[in-house]
């Protein structure tokens, strides 16, 4: 007789993100495997969040309490209905020598989260495990989104319901208004971390970037552009910062980076790093305003 290792080449490598889409939309993907060896090879189709030992594996400590090296959650927030956000077609097949088949991956969320996970695991004859593919998604509930700079949250959904608060125009001339208004306070801070490498000579000035998009989905009757804004320009050229694109629109489908350069001026205090706070605004169905902290500090290249 002869022995032959399976071998399987898988079109995805790395995590497969599925991006930003709106909640209760659809988006699909391909998984293509290929069978390298020179005999069939029975394969199927795994999620993480769908294996029998999931709740006896979560008798831990929950993710939110362990730091962010610490953590080893995988499946992240799954659907309120109970059916799962990441699903695979088909689930299994044989791959013919030579020979290569798709499997197509659906997102599917039901409501607004920013961590959707699971796995996928491509396993040979019902018990190798051939090939790992993480899964990410986003759902919105508005056709706008921001990401970028040093996480300042855990990838755990609250369960916290927040009532909306008055709009700032009415803050400042002390209107009541209905509890439909536009929210005053941040959705969400965000922190862009620049550091100046001091080699002792001459060195390429500290770098961060925002990720600006706009969600293209049919489930969006009109075709309205997503405006944005950063404000304290000012504050932030006095602390030797530069913006590129303090303001701009962007179209359904179309994404933009702001980035933030900074090099340090000669009197700066290294003891007392310059901190800027920025607000950013995104007006599209509605107005949503992000908190932005902008650090420059030098780190030296030892």
């Amino acid at each position: 007789g002869h022995g032959v290792v399976p071998g399987t080449i898988c079109s995805v490598e790395g995590v497969l993100d599925m991006g930003y889409i709106m909640a209760r939309d659809r988006v699909t993907a391909t998984v293509k495997i290929q069978n390298t060896s020179s005999l069939t090879l029975p394969c199927s189709l795994q999620l993480d969040s769908l294996s029998p030992t999931r709740d006896r594996d979560r008798q831990g400590i929950p993710a939110f309490l362990t730091s962010s090296v610490q953590r080893a959650e995988v499946v992240g927030t799954q659907n309120y209905s109970g059916l799962s956000v990441f699903s695979v077609f088909p689930t299994e097949g044989e791959l013919e020598p030579g020979k290569s088949q798709e499997f197509v991956v659906t997102f599917s969320p039901d409501h607004e989260s920013l961590y959707y996970s699971d796995r996928l695991r491509v396993m040979l004859f019902g018990r190798q495990t051939a090939h790992e593919i993480p899964l990410k998604g986003a759902a919105r509930e508005h056709p706008m989104f921001v990401e970028g700079g040093v996480p300042l949250d855990v990838p755990v959904e609250s369960l916290a319901v927040t009532a909306p608060v008055a709009s700032q125009e009415a803050l400042r001339g002390g209107l009541s208004v209905c509890p439909c208004a536009e929210p005053a306070e941040p959705v969400r801070s965000l922190l862009l971390l620049l550091e100046y490498v001091d080699g002792g000579g001459p060195a390429e000035p500290a770098r961060a970037e925002l990720r600006l998009g706009a969600v293209e989905s049919p489930l969006l009757p009109a075709k309205k552009a997503v405006e944005f804004s950063l404000d304290s320009v000012p504050q932030l050229e006095r602390a030797g910062m530069e913006l590129e694109v303090p303001k701009g629109a962007l179209d359904r489908g179309q994404e933009r980076r702001v980035r933030v350069s900074w090099a340090p001026p000669p009197d700066l205090q290294v003891s007392d790093p310059p901190l800027v706070t920025a607000l950013l605004t995104l007006k599209g169905d509605i107005t949503e305003y992000y908190r932005v902290l902008l650090l420059a500090r030098v780190v030296s290249a030892s």
